[in-house]
């Protein structure tokens, strides 16, 4: 299917590895020219050479801390006129309730809410002025099922993302400028490798078995892949999409056991 997104213009966050990465792959693969963001240099520039060499797409590398008003500042001077938006970013170690204090707090909002926030206040105006835009907040599924306190930095101030943009949504909806959140599980990166490390020190296990119990925690028995999410990132800054607005999609191997 034509996603009708060929020739337009899309900043994705923290794209030089894992989740980011993908979604600026299927954008490119769908004729999207993509500005990619990361912190080190060497690798930043390998991904743009990796995705340019795969699809043909102008690629810009921006080496900029979107934790910082210059950091995102230098991401959007690159792509003034951005048609499609992916907010994405590291997410704060595990830990525990009673261990966080303002210092912990502060870290988490102004790692993953205020820079999605500051980001789309700069993309907006632009979109609606041209009446396309589709912005994406990479979240995480325990915003919807939080299961674990040790996650709950994390789940806070992505859930503080979700609440704001699903506001901002319902305004944004009449200029043909979409905003939707996916909430990932279990997708297969760099990320999964650190937690089964962290399972193979508490249990004295080895990666196999970390990772087959990972996996066996879900109804699918298996790890997502980074394919499936970035295609999926892909349909949601479709053209095809334009009716989809302030939705929370899980991708998460059926793990989740709501109905809503």
């Amino acid at each position: 299917m034509d996603l009708g997104i060929k020739g337009r213009k899309a900043i994705v966050c923290a794209s030089s590895r894992g989740l980011g990465k993908a979604c600026a792959f299927s954008l490119a693969r769908e004729g999207v020219d993509v500005t990619i963001n990361g912190l080190t240099q060497d690798r930043l520039e390998a991904a743009a050479r990796e995705i340019h060499s795969a699809t043909g797409v102008k690629v810009t590398p921006v080496l900029a801390d979107i934790t910082t008003p210059e950091g995102r500042d230098k991401l959007i001077a690159a792509c003034p006129d951005a048609d499609i938006l992916i907010n994405n970013n590291a997410g704060p170690p595990p830990g525990k309730f009673l261990d966080w204090g303002p210092k912990e707090w502060d870290a988490a909002l102004n790692a993953n809410m205020l820079p999605a926030v500051f980001l789309m206040r700069a993309v907006l105006p632009g979109m609606r002025q041209r009446r396309f835009g589709r912005i994406v907040n990479i979240l995480s599924a325990m915003v919807k099922s939080p299961r674990f306190s040790e996650m709950g930095l994390s789940t806070a101030a992505r859930t503080a993302l979700m609440g704001i943009s699903k506001s901002v949504a319902r305004d944004v909806i009449i200029d043909n400028v979409t905003i939707n959140n996916m909430m990932p599980e279990r997708i297969d990166t760099d990320r999964q490798k650190f937690m089964a490390e962290r399972m193979m020190k508490a249990q004295n296990i080895d990666m196999t078995e970390a990772r087959r119990q990972i996996a066996d925690s879900l109804p699918a028995k298996r790890f997502g892949t980074i394919q499936e999410f970035g295609d999926t990132c892909a349909f949601l800054c479709s053209a095809q999409s334009g009716f989809m607005t302030g939705q929370n999609l899980q991708l998460d191997g059926g793990s989740y056991e709501g109905l809503v």
